[in-house]
This record gives C-alpha cells, structure tokens and sequence, in this order.
C-alpha cells in the first residue's frame, strides 16, 4: 500500500471528502448529479478482481451503505454503481443519485455536456455529499 498513488485526473475531477477503510471516498462535486466516487488504496487495482476478497467486500460494502445514504439524502430514484476504467484504468466505482426528469434521465451520466453546477450549488452539494460520507 505504500506505493499507490491516486491517479491525477481522479485528483482533479473530484473533491476527497473521506477515506473510510482504506477507500477513498471523493465527490464529483461540480456534476450535475450527487455523485461519490470511491478509490481503494491498492497499488496496480484495475479490476474489481484484483482486489482480494476482504478488500472487494468492503469496497462493496461501502457503496451499497453509501448508495443507501444518498438515495435518502437526496430522494433518489435510482443509485447507479459502476465501474468502468475506460478513461481512468485505476479501480474506481461511481455512486450516482439519478431522479426521474434529471437533465440526462433516463440516459447514462458519462460523457454528457450539462454545465457544471454554480459555486453556491457546490457548496451546498459537497456539503451534502460530506454529511452522507460521513460516518
């Protein structure tokens, strides 16, 4: 674990709200969607499978206990969960609060050109974001 290092372009689109067993827990906090990301802090984890078995449970753990936290928060229709890696081959799963009539509903949320949301929504989505990361 000494040598992981996050990758950069995760750094710059997120903001680290916590890290919680070994995993952190970042917000997409300019999106136009509640949206968590969560990293585990294993060097060379690409896939879900290369984590061993604990570490996978907890990484999964956590993103049904926050997709639980955020679909109360925010009075989500929907928690998608993902992990993709196309752009950004480091393990990383996206925890995202869909509502019916979101401006990408029904549709995926990557690589769609809403405006990024104002700094006071920002504000008070991290804050938000923070209250659900926290334990």
């Amino acid at each position: 674990m000494s040598d992981w290092q996050i990758d950069t372009r995760l750094v710059a689109d997120s903001v680290l709200l916590a890290v919680v067993d070994g995993i952190e827990v970042r917000a997409m906090a300019s999106a136009p969607w509640p949206w968590l990301i969560l990293v585990p802090r294993v060097s060379g984890a690409v896939e879900l499978f290369d984590l061993t078995p604990a570490e996978r449970a907890a990484l999964m753990d956590l993103a049904c206990r926050l997709g639980e936290r955020l679909r109360h928060e925010f009075a989500a229709n929907k928690i998608n969960i993902a992990a993709l890696g196309n752009v950004v081959r480091q393990l990383h799963l996206h925890v995202v609060a869909r509502h019916e009539g979101d401006p990408g509903w029904p549709g995926p949320v990557w690589g769609r050109t809403e405006l990024p949301l104002g700094d006071a929504e920002r504000s008070e989505r991290l804050r938000r974001l923070r209250a659900v990361a926290g334990d």
